[in-house]
């Protein structure tokens, strides 16, 4: 089984590709390679890998021939540009997000055409496909049924890539999954130009020594997940077979997967009990409306009720997300200073 990784060296990327070296398997079958495809080199890919690891630098348009030099059997599909960046730069969005999703479908039916496997692929989606309009208010809590609006240019894109996926499905060119993720956090390393980031600056900085700023109103909710949570999430919806009952993928709609309500107040409450009052006060308030405009459109009460019957389950709080990041990254937090 040759199971491809777009995005490969990113955040979510790193840690899916470790656990599935770790696992070795995908659905029950071995995998005899990972194809580790990203335009950002990343030099200790295969370092105490589990599988034959190849890996494929470059852009991924200009690379897929080299991506489908072999029958793909399952593909990961994590690479994007951001939200803010979308936001900013229209062309990017849609060269990064659709054009490429569009790209690979395309390489997947022609495979399947010339006799060769129907791919599985994961799509990882987002929360940002929903929005709130004044025509159409998001209701209290969406689930997969909720009509999706959304407020920016990368929630836009990413339902675009939605769309493809599903027709492409129904006409049998891939068996698609999409995942529509939280917001993840906390995330380690530089932040990157999500208009969510700052949800993790503000703990990750502090924790490091460094200032950081809130951009939102601190009695802003949102939906979040641990990257455990995510990827564990990601890698169960790419592997449950389809039909009824529990653990299976039931029907066409993509799968929200859990999410844990929380405040800005409450990670920053959630911080100065863990960390203390001198970690806490390196953060101040800045606001931002474009900012808060983003992250403000996205539903923080998520119905998941596909993603349980999977057995999938959100964090137990943000205590447990700020734990899990202190024990996966001590390395990360600063020597407290006399």
């Amino acid at each position: 089984m040759r199971v491809v990784v777009t995005g490969a060296s990113g955040f979510l990327g790193r840690l899916l590709v470790g656990a599935l070296s770790r696992a070795g398997t995908f659905g029950g079958a071995q995998i005899s390679r990972l194809v580790l495809v990203d335009r950002v080199a990343w030099p200790d890919h295969s370092r105490g890998a589990g599988v034959p690891v190849q890996v494929v630098h470059g852009e991924l348009l200009e690379r897929l021939d080299e991506v489908f030099a072999e029958p793909v059997d399952a593909l990961f599909h994590l690479a994007a540009a951001v939200s803010a960046e979308c936001e900013a730069d229209f062309d990017l969005g849609m060269h990064a997000n659709v054009d490429v999703t569009r790209a690979l479908l395309e390489a997947a039916r022609a495979q399947a055409r010339s006799g060769g496997p129907v791919l599985r692929m994961l799509f990882a989606s987002s929360v940002a496909v929903y929005g709130s309009h004044p025509a159409l208010p998001l209701p209290p809590v969406v689930s997969e049924t909720t009509v999706p609006v959304p407020r920016s240019s990368y929630g836009t894109q990413k339902l675009m890539c939605e769309q493809l996926i599903a027709d492409c499905t129904r006409r049998g060119f891939v068996d698609g999954r999409v995942a529509r993720l939280m917001t993840v956090a906390v995330r380690p390393g530089r932040p990157n130009a999500a208009a969510s980031a700052f949800l993790s600056g503000i703990v990750r900085e502090p924790l490091a020594g460094l200032p950081a700023v809130c951009p939102v109103d601190p009695a802003l909710k949102v939906a979040l997940a641990s990257p455990r949570r995510t990827v564990e999430g990601i890698l169960r919806v790419a592997e449950a077979e389809r039909g009824t009952g529990p653990g299976r993928l039931e029907g066409p709609l993509p799968v929200n997967l859990p999410a844990l309500t929380v405040s800005v107040a409450d990670i920053l409450a959630t911080l100065r009990q863990v960390a203390g009052d001198t970690v806490a006060d390196r953060v101040t308030l800045a606001p931002d409306p474009a900012v808060e405009a983003i992250v403000g459109s996205w539903p923080a009460v998520v119905d998941h009720r596909r993603a349980a019957a999977l057995g999938l389950r959100p964090d137990a709080g943000f205590l447990s997300v700020l734990q899990d990041y202190l024990t996966d990254h001590p390395d990360a937090v600063a020597e407290p200073s006399d």
